[in-house]
């Protein structure tokens, strides 16, 4: 029987076990580099504004910037002021689809067991209101969006293959839908998905079997928020964008409060929040800097980038 697993996995295009020694990835962005940086958690413009000035002050590359509060708790001038801003900069700007079993009016999403539907969209009218916030954050010049139902990931993606959405159009897949084997990676990679945030607890071995599967660019987060697990795994960089490149160096922060949804009431606390994420992208960077100077990082404005649409 070990025999036939074997042989349908490898017919599958997945590997048997999980690599040891963990392998050495080949695969790159399209520029070459091995990993980019994303600062997770940019709830709105002021909150973008705060990432820029930051990110100059340090001295930190910035590649991308993603948002969890959802497209339909930005205004429209607000989703224009961050294309502009995402435009100038050169940057990718990343907007969560809106609605989500948590902001409904079910209840087991709160629940023990419940707590697996994650963010996914109950029923056909949710899954209609996230192609809205997708449909209009493009017609407003956004190019990348996170999204975190399987469904909607179908849809996106069969709307950018019908070409109702650009061809262009990164689509991310949230952390709360994380794959945790290779299989799950690439059902995700096959259902559309451009850039896939894996489970950032994974082992090195486990995260070098996902990459052996799939060619999607890997998102993840060296420090995870608290209701993410807390965890800070900077010294796991280097090795980390050996065997997953190329990755997304995401910065989450722990001790820190969940701010979705968010709004002028958490504004000052956002802004905070993202000072402190570039500020820990520049302790990643000096990490690098010191134990791994030979790893390639992508250069800014790459081709690739879902930067913003005039």
């Amino acid at each position: 029987m070990s025999d036939v697993i074997d042989k349908t996995m490898k017919a599958a295009g997945l590997p048997e076990r999980d690599p040891q020694p963990y392998p050495d990835s080949t695969k790159r962005f399209p520029d070459g580099g091995q990993y980019r940086i994303e600062i997770p958690s940019t709830e709105g413009p002021a909150a973008l504004r705060a990432v820029l000035e930051e990110a100059k002050e340090r001295d930190v590359p910035v590649h991308r910037v993603s948002q969890g509060s959802g497209i339909m708790l930005l205004t429209d001038d607000e989703i224009r002021e961050m294309c502009r801003l995402g435009r100038k900069a050169g940057i990718e700007v990343n907007l969560f689809v809106g609605p989500r079993a948590t902001y409904d009016v079910g209840a087991q999403v709160y629940s023990t067991a419940g707590k697996s539907l994650g963010w996914s969209l109950r029923g056909a009218d949710q899954l209609r209101y996230a192609l809205l916030d997708v449909v209009r954050a493009v017609e407003l010049g956004i190019r990348s969006v996170l999204v975190s139902d399987l469904g909607c990931l179908w849809l996106v993606n069969r709307m950018r293959q019908a070409g109702d959405l650009p061809k262009e159009l990164v689509i991310k897949t949230s952390v709360i839908m994380a794959p945790v084997n290779p299989a799950s990676a690439r059902l995700l990679e096959d259902l559309g998905a451009n850039t896939i945030n894996i489970a950032s607890d994974l082992s090195l071995s486990q995260i070098a079997a996902i990459r052996q599967a799939i060619d999607a660019v890997i998102d993840f987060y060296i420090e995870a928020p608290d209701n993410l697990g807390g965890f800070l795994r900077y010294y796991d960089i280097p090795e980390l964008v050996r065997v997953a490149a190329p990755v997304y160096l995401k910065f989450g922060l722990r001790n820190a409060p969940d701010v979705y949804p968010s709004g002028l009431h958490l504004e000052r606390t956002v802004e905070a929040l993202q000072r402190e994420r570039v500020r820990r992208a520049q302790i990643a960077m000096e990490l690098i800097r010191r134990h791994a100077p030979g790893l390639q990082m992508s250069p800014l404005r790459a081709a690739d980038l879902g930067v913003p649409a005039a």
